[in-house]
């Protein structure tokens, strides 16, 4: 009867299974172990042919530096975290992909830390990262708590935040209420005066600004403006503030909707339940221009975040902390372009 491997065979796979290491490149290359080591630390002094005999051998071996043993000496190490809430979700996505491309390209590592949006969610994610001597924090999702904070300074970690305001953080924000004000007097403009909003109760500082800073501009111009909302910032939302704006006597004849995923939704319900026409019956803005408002079943106007810039703006901060730790909390804020499609045309 057969038991499985056999210990001298675990023991061989086990050692098949090990990193090459600097004292294996050292042996091939016939130099001290310091000799590796100077070869691969830049500005090291090191003689010609001997870094060509290591960089031979360590390319012979497939060796790489150990940049985690590199981090833990100098009490420090590449990784950056990005905290997020459902990553995988509308521009959230696009952005978390943007931030690793540009994490990368200087040389970090991006750890991508998938949480809640609660207080005891957040701090745990924080200490994983102060854990690994993670040199800075990005955070995409949920308003960091104030202990949250005052751990990442304690600790000399940078902490910026997209999409929110963290008076001592850097933050980058769109334009959200320059854009919502635009929103209001395009509609106002063509003639529309039963407006609304389409939202979410999750309230994130974004999704807020952009709901009250539509309705105040609104209503200042005289069109009335109605309040719908699903329980978060998805396709289901959408359906979820539908069925609650146009089962009111007065249907609205546009509505701004909070972003892209929720104006999906709306649109969808709309069309296929009320049988109602885009935009002749009602026209629809969103927010965020996620690839998906250009497909043919949408065509929707509306605000675009790019998220490469906003991952590009994130980063400069990020650097400019670490060069200069003591400089005051930065604020960058991105004023996004209308994109005009069918759901509604000014």
């Amino acid at each position: 009867m057969n038991d499985g491997p056999t210990n001298d065979a675990k023991s061989q796979r086990k050692e098949r299974m090990r990193f090459v290491s600097a004292e294996q490149v050292a042996q091939l290359a016939g130099v001290s172990r310091s000799a590796v080591s100077r070869t691969f630390t830049p500005g090291a002094s090191v003689a010609p042919a001997t870094r060509e005999r290591v960089l031979k051998a360590a390319e012979e071996l497939g060796y790489h530096v150990n940049d985690l043993a590199r981090g833990v000496l100098a009490n420090q190490s590449r990784l950056v975290g990005i905290v997020a809430t459902k990553p995988e979700v509308g521009f959230r996505a696009h952005l978390a992909a943007a931030l690793a491309k540009f994490l990368i390209q200087r040389g970090s590592i991006p750890i991508l830390i998938n949480t809640g949006q609660t207080e005891e969610e957040l701090l745990a994610a924080q200490k994983m990262l102060i854990g690994h001597r993670a040199e800075a924090t990005i955070i995409l999702s949920g308003s960091p708590p104030a202990n949250f904070v005052e751990l990442a300074h304690r600790n000399g970690q940078p902490l910026v935040v997209i999409g929110r305001t963290e008076p001592d953080a850097d933050h980058v924000r769109a334009g959200n209420s320059e854009a919502s004000r635009k929103a209001a007097k395009a509609f106002f403009d063509q003639g529309r005066r039963r407006l609304a909003v389409a939202a979410s109760d999750s309230a994130t500082s974004s999704i807020a600004e952009r709901e009250t800073a539509f309705k105040a501009a609104a209503e200042a111009l005289g069109a009335t403006v109605s309040i719908g909302r699903g329980k978060d910032s998805d396709y289901d939302s959408g359906i979820a503030a539908a069925k609650q704006l146009f089962s009111e006597a007065e249907r609205p004849d546009a509505v701004y909707c909070a972003n892209d995923q929720i104006a999906f939704g709306l649109m969808d319900y709309v069309r296929t339940t009320l049988g109602l026409r885009i935009p002749e019956d009602v026209a629809v803005i969103g927010f965020d221009d996620v690839p998906e408002a250009a497909w043919l079943s949408y065509r929707l106007t509306t605000f675009r975040q790019d998220p490469v810039v906003m991952a590009r703006r994130a980063v400069e901060l990020m650097e400019k902390r670490l060069a200069n730790p003591d400089l005051p909390p930065a604020y960058e804020r991105v004023i996004p372009e209308l994109i005009i499609r069918d759901s509604f045309v000014p």
